[in-house]
């Protein structure tokens, strides 16, 4: 977790509170140390940018979240749309 909030220049509290506002759960190593994958430290930058401009992190958090479900959902949209749009076989 410190190298982690070094590289993001956040406290090891900032990532601590992001796990308890449920953004994402690192894994554990068999020492019990929090590990964060890189998806989860762009997800950690963007929260520290949202706080940075005045968001509450809870809600920084919320707006990730659903950032990332919309995208997601687009995502899926896209696969759809282009499935639909093959001529039948």
């Amino acid at each position: 977790m410190g190298r982690a909030a070094e590289l993001l220049d956040v406290t090891p509290a900032f990532l601590r509170n992001l796990d308890a506002a449920n953004l994402f759960v690192p894994q554990r190593s068999p020492g019990g140390h929090r590990r964060y994958s890189r998806y989860q430290l762009r997800l950690a930058q963007r929260a520290r940018d949202l706080v940075d401009q005045g968001t509450p992190l809870d809600a920084a958090c919320r707006i990730i979240i659903l950032e990332d479900q919309l995208a997601e959902a687009q995502r899926i949209n896209a696969q759809l749309r282009q499935h639909t749009d093959q001529p039948p076989t």
